[in-house]
């Protein structure tokens, strides 16, 4: 019988784990932290979004990076595989919202992850970290682990996750044992990160959650990315899920200039929107401007939004012009913030970058350069856009890995 180390009991652990049981193989899998699947636990904060009820096709549409790469191991295991294994399988009724967002019904994370040790449970897992590659002949044949053992095996395969959210248990270890075998690593990168504002617009608002709005993201005065959904306004910038899926999009902030556009009224046309805020004038004619916008925005946005319209804060309602009316529906319909810069690595959701997929099988997740080396998930330099797509990829190549 074939014996497999795996490195890593997140979600792409663990879900190798299972197939490569499955396939016959007698599995082993090390977790140098104190338990498994802590990133799996916050994701979707703390409700899982576990996959995206899309065809395989569709999803290589939101992989942001390498997505050809992926074409043979989400056709070998797409969402519906996926979802079909967590609820007839294992016994996890699912749910599916918003832009295709697959939850499970009770939502919470622990479900998933439980069925995820469920799935694995014929593995022996051994909470002891990984230290090093055995190496032999240019092959792989076990690990060194943190205890000072050794562990032969037929095959190892590297399940470790990027550097996002290190304390829980991310630490880039798998790009040090892709380097041992000679692989060349991206640079990470953070990805579905929040975004850091340039000015204090944002600071002025800080707390502020706001729904079903339009986000568009700018390159220079090139769109890249347009949502509608939620967001959030903080201390520093903005976060919230469109946020996160826009910064998905930005290439080079060293290079390029990025700001956002927020459509505060999307589901008003610019003349449904100029007869709503007429209505509003005239009911409060004799008011001054600094109350004008109490019926159109939230408290915390109405100064802020004040100031960048222009309009003297005592000046009667009645007295607004057509121009400036005009002025500020197009503030409403494009509220404008201007990127710094990305957030951190270490609060980014997911990491761009990783081990370099040209020197990796995309069939089975093999080392083209050492025999007997697998890896798969976020180590990877693959990542997709939010929504269920990452996990889709952590799970579409472990599957991959554990089969082959």
């Amino acid at each position: 019988m074939a014996k497999l180390i795996v490195i890593g009991a997140g979600a792409a652990g663990l879900f190798a784990a299972g197939a490569a049981v499955r396939a016959g193989k007698r599995v082993t899998v090390l977790e140098h932290a104190d338990a498994p699947g802590k990133k799996l636990l916050i994701t979707g904060k703390g409700r899982c979004n576990v996959a995206n009820n899309c065809t395989a096709e569709e999803f290589l549409k939101h992989v942001r990076r390498n997505p050809r790469f992926l074409y043979s191991a989400l056709n070998g295991c797409p969402p519906a595989r996926v979802m079909e294994i967590f609820e007839r399988e294992l016994g996890v009724p699912l749910k599916t919202e918003r832009g295709r967002r697959v939850f499970p019904q009770s939502d919470r994370a622990a479900d998933i992850l439980n069925a995820l040790l469920r799935w694995a449970q014929e593995a022996q897992l051994i909470y002891d970290g990984a230290d090093a590659l055995l190496m032999e002949d240019g092959c792989c044949a076990g690990v060194r682990l943190q205890s000072g053992r050794m562990l032969r095996a037929d095959a190892v395969l590297v399940a470790t996750g990027g550097v996002s959210y290190p304390t829980t248990g991310s630490t880039g270890d798998g790009y040090r044992f892709a380097r041992q075998a000679g692989h060349t690593v991206i640079p990470p990168e953070p990805s579905l990160v929040a975004l850091v504002e340039r000015g204090d617009v944002c600071k002025r608002m800080a707390g502020l959650s706001l729904r079903n709005v339009a986000l568009t993201l700018y390159e220079s005065e090139k769109p890249l990315f347009c949502e509608q959904g939620e967001m959030l306004f903080t201390h520093f910038g903005v976060s919230g899920p469109l946020v996160l899926s826009a910064s998905a999009h930005i290439r080079d902030i060293q290079k390029y200039q990025y700001r956002l556009c927020v459509n505060l009224k999307p589901a008003l046309s610019p003349e449904q929107l100029d007869k709503r805020i007429r209505a509003d004038f005239t009911e409060l004619a004799n008011r001054e401007a600094a109350h004008s916008l109490q019926k159109l925005l939230p408290a915390s946005m109405q100064p802020v939004m004040l100031q960048l319209w222009g309009v003297e804060p005592h000046r009667r309602v009645n007295q607004i012009t057509r121009a400036e009316r005009q002025r500020l529906a197009g503030l409403l319909q494009a509220f404008p913030i201007g990127i710094a810069e990305k957030g951190d690595l270490a609060h980014a959701v997911v990491t761009s970058g990783g081990v370099n997929v040209k020197e990796i099988d995309p069939k089975t997740m093999q080392s083209k350069l050492c025999p007997g080396l697998y890896f798969a998930g976020e180590v990877l330099d693959v990542d997709g856009c939010t929504g269920g797509y990452n996990l889709g990829i952590a799970f579409a190549t472990a599957w991959a890995a554990g089969w082959a």
